[in-house]
C-alpha cells in the first residue's frame, strides 16, 4: 500500500486532497474537521507541529519557547546542494529556524512541556539545534517540575552535521534520564515516520510510548534494509501496530482520542491524594471460616471458567484504568494485564494474570500462563510504580508460568526471579489478591507483598494437585489426596500465615455474583491499603522482608494442629 501523501493538481490544491492509502479524494474542509484523518479509510495524514499542538492543547494555552538557535554548517557539507541552501529553503517553507517546536501548554488543565519535531523541515532530521531544543525542553520541565511530551516525526539524524548530529542521540537520552531520576513523567507520541537516531534515542525512552495508527517506526528504514541486506519485509513491518504486537510501545492511539488519552495519563502519573473511596462490601476475614466443601471442590471452583477475570475486577474496583503494553524487548503478553488506575483519590499500578471465559479468550491469554515477556512487562510497571510513588495492586490467577520451549529460550526463570526481587525492594505499598489459581512461582512473581489477600474459593500452592500426585504417586489419579496434603486453601494458608485475610465469596462461588464479589475485593483492598499509605518506603521494604523471613523460622513460623481442624 502506498503511503505517499503526494500533491494533487494545482487547481485542486485548495479544495481536495488525495488519500495516500485508499486513493480517495477528500474535501479539504471535511479533512480538517476530521483532524486530517481520511474519513474513508482512517489513514492519518502527516500534520505540522502547530496543527498537532492545536489539536492537543487547551485553547490559547500554548506558549512557545524562543526560536533563537540557528543551525550552522560547521562541516561545509555539500551534496547536490550546499547545506546552507537546504536550510534556507526549509526555513522559508516552515517559517522556523529548525525542525523543532517547543513550549509549555495545558491539556484539560494539566500543565506540561511539549517538544514536537517537524517532518516538513528537512525530514525532521535531528541536528544540533533539535538536540539542544529537546535538552532545553527537558531542563524547563525539570525546573518547573512538569511532565514532558515528546512528539516525533523524523527520518533520523541529520547527515549534513555529521558526528555532531550523532552526539545529539546521547544528549537527548541523558536528559530523558535526568527527568527519570527526578521522577517526572516523560511521554512519547511517535508519528509517521520515526526512524534512525531519533527512534534510537529520545523517541523510545519515555515512561509511556504512544503511536499514531499506521505510523512507520523503526531504526533502519524499509528501503535501507532492502538495499543493505536484501531482505524481504513482511506486510505491516515497522508499523505502529507491528510495534505494539512486539512489545515496543504501550498503545496505538487514533488522533481523535489522543487528547483524552494524554489527559488521563497525565492525571494517573501526576500527584494524587491519599483518600481512598468509601466501600460497602463484606469485610475481609481474619479467621478461617468453616469449610463448606472439600479441598478438591475448592480447586474446581478456583478454576471455574466463569470466575471473574482480572480485567473484570479492574472494571469494578477502580475508577479509571489505562492499560500499558509490552516488555520493550519481544512482545506484549496477553496473559498479564498491566496499567495505571485510580482508586478513589489514589493513583496505583495494577498488575494481574488474565484468563477468559471462552476458548478464543483463553487461547489469546494462553490460559493465564505468562511467558517471560509478560513478567518483564510487570517488571517494567513495578519500576514505574517505584519511580512515581504509586502503590502496587496485583491480582493472582494462574496455573503457573508457561513452560514452553520459547519461554525457556527467552529466560522464564530469570523473568520470574527479577519480579520477585523487584517487588521485595519497592518503596511503595504492595497488596496482592489471589482471586483464582495461585500456581507456583508464576503466582509468587506477583505475590511478594506487604499484605496478601485471598478469595474464599481460591487456592495457592507450590504445585498443582495433579502435578504433585504425578510426581509422588506416579499417577494424576490421586490429585484429590494431594490437594488435601498440600494445604492450599484460603483457610489453610491463613493458619500458616501465608495470607493475611480472606475475601468472602457468594456461597456458590464468585462466578455466580461477580459484582458483589468485586465489591468485597475493593473493600478488602481499601482496608488493607489504607494503613500502608502512611508508612515510609524504608519501613515498607523492611516489613516485606520480615514477612518472608518468618516462613520456616523456628521461632516465627506458626505451628498448626491440623488434627483439630474442623474443615476436613
Amino acid at each position: 500500500m502506498s503511503r505517499q501523501q503526494g500533491p494533487v493538481r494545482a487547481d485542486q490544491e485548495v479544495q481536495w486532497r488525495r488519500c495516500g492509502a485508499c486513493g480517495a479524494f477528500v474535501y479539504v474542509k471535511r479533512l480538517d474537521r476530521n483532524r486530517k484523518v481520511c474519513p474513508e479509510c482512517r489513514f492519518h495524514f502527516r500534520i505540522p507541529p502547530h496543527t498537532r499542538i492545536e489539536q492537543l492543547a487547551d485553547a490559547d494555552s500554548f506558549r512557545s519557547f524562543p526560536d533563537d538557535h540557528r543551525p550552522r554548517d560547521l562541516l561545509k557539507f555539500t551534496d547536490s546542494k550546499p547545506y546552507p541552501d537546504r536550510l534556507r529553503d526549509a526555513q522559508a517553507r516552515t517559517g522556523r529556524q529548525d525542525a523543532l517546536v517547543a513550549g509549555e501548554m495545558t491539556i484539560e488543565g494539566r500543565r506540561l512541556v511539549v517538544a514536537a519535531v517537524d517532518f516538513g523541515f528537512m525530514g525532521g532530521s535531528m541536528g544540533a539545534v533539535v538536540g539542544e531544543g529537546i535538552a532545553a525542553a527537558a531542563r524547563h520541565a525539570l525546573s518547573r517540575r512538569l511532565p514532558l511530551l515528546l512528539i516525533a516525526a523524523s527520518g533520523g539524524a541529520r547527515m549534513q552535521e555529521g558526528a555532531l548530529s550523532l552526539m545529539q542521540m546521547a544528549k537527548t537520552a541523558q536528559w530523558v534520564a535526568r527527568l527519570r531520576e527526578a521522577r517526572l513523567p516523560v511521554i512519547n507520541l511517535n508519528t509517521d515516520p520515526t526512524f534512525g537516531g531519533v527512534s534510537a534515542s529520545f523517541a523510545m525512552l519515555g515512561d509511556v510510548i504512544l503511536a499514531e495508527p499506521g505510523s512507520l517506526i523503526g531504526f533502519a528504514g524499509p528501503q535501507v534494509i532492502r538495499n543493505t541486506i536484501r531482505q524481504e519485509l513482511p506486510a505491516g513491518f515497522q508499523s505502529a501496530e507491528f510495534l505494539l504486537e512486539h512489545g515496543m510501545i504501550d498503545a496505538v492511539v487514533p488522533r481523535e482520542n489522543q487528547r483524552e488519552h494524554l489527559a488521563r495519563l497525565l492525571t494517573l502519573l501526576g500527584p494524587s491524594v491519599p483518600e481512598l473511596p468509601e466501600v460497602s462490601g463484606a469485610e475481609p476475614l481474619t479467621e478461617p471460616p468453616a469449610a463448606v466443601r472439600g479441598t478438591r471442590d475448592t480447586v474446581a471452583l478456583a478454576r471455574n471458567i466463569g470466575r471473574p477475570t482480572t480485567e473484570e475486577y479492574i472494571g469494578h474496583v477502580f475508577d479509571d484504568f489505562v492499560s500499558l503494553h509490552g516488555d520493550r524487548v519481544f512482545g506484549d503478553d496477553q496473559a498479564l494485564t498491566a496499567g495505571i488506575a485510580r482508586l478513589g483519590g489514589r493513583n496505583v499500578v495494577v498488575l494481574g494474570h488474565q484468563k477468559g471465559h471462552d476458548t478464543q479468550a483463553l487461547v489469546r491469554s494462553n490460559f493465564g500462563m505468562p511467558n517471560p515477556e509478560g513478567y518483564r512487562k510487570a517488571l517494567r510497571l513495578m519500576r514505574l510504580a517505584d519511580r512515581f510513588g504509586l502503590p502496587v495492586v496485583a491480582f493472582i490467577d494462574t496455573p503457573g508460568a508457561f513452560p514452553g520451549i520459547g519461554a525457556e529460550e527467552r529466560g522464564q526463570s530469570l523473568a520470574i526471579a527479577e519480579c520477585i526481587l523487584e517487588l521485595s525492594r519497592l518503596r511503595v505499598p504492595v497488596v496482592s489478591v489471589v482471586t483464582g489459581e495461585g500456581g507456583s512461582g508464576g503466582a509468587l512473581a506477583l505475590g511478594v507483598a506487604n499484605s496478601v489477600l485471598m478469595l474464599e474459593n481460591a487456592y495457592y500452592s507450590v504445585i498443582s494437585p495433579e502435578g504433585c500426585s504425578t510426581i509422588l504417586f506416579g499417577t494424576a489419579d490421586r490429585a484429590a489426596e494431594a490437594a488435601d496434603a498440600l494445604r492450599l486453601t484460603a483457610g489453610d494458608l491463613l493458619r500458616l500465615g501465608v495470607v493475611d485475610a480472606i475475601v468472602p465469596e457468594p456461597p456458590d462461588g464468585a462466578h455466580t455474583a461477580p459484582y458483589p464479589t468485586a465489591l468485597n475485593v475493593k473493600t478488602a483492598l481499601v482496608r488493607t491499603l489504607g494503613p500502608l499509605l502512611d508508612l515510609p518506603g524504608d519501613r515498607l521494604v523492611e516489613l516485606r522482608r520480615e514477612r518472608f523471613d518468618r516462613f520456616g523460622h523456628p521461632e516465627r513460623q506458626p505451628i498448626v494442629d491440623w488434627e483439630k481442624r474442623d474443615d476436613h
